[in-house]
């Protein structure tokens, strides 16, 4: 045991510790390779950055895009939905319009009932007058056929003459003479100049004559006149204008009984003339 002791007194305590390996030196390569991993992942990380980067400014891109065809689309929606109630307006403006045709109609229906009514009432009226010439002639013991005149017109030849107390203007005058189943007197021959200028005197009354139609002098119903001198005012027709009031396009009858032309918007009295009722 004494042995095994000093043995192990006697050995070096300096052997059990491991000297450390002096360093290598790193030779330029493998510090490279040490560095080039890092970069690689430096570099993928920065490719990927862009990547993304560019990616991103696409998709904003197309995002802006879609926002401004979403703004388009519902501008669209909304003139849809102004032209979907303009139209529904219209419906309703059509149904109302179809509503005031119809009530019309029935207007128009009940205008022509009523003017059927009036053709009976004037077929009426020349019985009635026929009848009340039959009673004259029968009063007057007269068996000769003969003419008859409503009230208030003139019998002369064949024909009813109607002198106005009334001032109209030309045009007024021939829609009222017309409206009486008449028109503006015409005068062909001596024996009417005379019994129209006869009753005529002191009074302006028109006439069925003038030129605002062809710019020529023609009677009421478009038939051609004749100048005759003898039966006009000395001077006359001058065809005098007014600036603003046209010429004087319609005759009538002068307080002497000779013609004369005057604006046709001047109001005087007017005569009327229509067949008589022959019985």
């Amino acid at each position: 045991m004494d042995t095994d002791y000093r043995y192990e007194n006697e050995i070096d305590p300096t052997h059990l510790w491991t000297k450390e390996t002096p360093p290598v030196p790193v030779p330029g390569v493998s510090r490279f390779r040490r560095w080039l991993f890092p970069g690689l992942m430096a570099a993928v990380l920065l490719i990927i950055i862009i990547v993304l980067g560019a990616t991103n400014v696409r998709t904003s891109s197309r995002l802006g895009s879609a926002e401004q065809r979403v703004s388009h689309l519902i501008d669209a929606i909304q003139t849809l939905n102004a032209s979907l109630q303009h139209v529904h307006e219209t419906a309703e403006d059509v149904q109302r319009l179809q509503f005031a045709v119809q009530n019309n109609k029935d207007q128009l229906i009940s205008a022509l009932d009523a003017l059927k009514s009036l053709d009976k009432v004037e077929s009426l009226s020349q019985s009635v007058a026929a009848i009340t010439c039959s009673l004259q002639h029968i009063i007057n013991n007269s068996s000769s056929p003969g003419h008859c005149c409503p009230l208030q017109w003139t019998l002369f030849g064949s024909d009813c003459y109607f002198f106005s107390v009334d001032s109209l203007s030309w045009n007024e005058s021939r829609i009222w003479c017309e409206q009486q189943n008449s028109h503006l007197v015409i005068l062909h021959t001596d024996k009417e100049w005379d019994f129209v200028t006869r009753r005529s005197v002191p009074n302006f009354y028109w006439v069925g004559l003038s030129d605002w139609r062809t710019g020529k002098w023609e009677w009421v119903n478009q038939t051609p006149y004749t100048l005759e001198r003898r039966r006009w005012a000395p001077g006359q027709p001058d065809n005098w204008s007014v600036y603003g009031h046209g010429t004087e396009d319609c005759a009538h009858l002068h307080d002497n009984g000779h013609l004369n032309d005057m604006f046709c918007t001047m109001k005087v009295r007017f005569i009327c003339q229509k067949h008589s009722v022959h019985t």
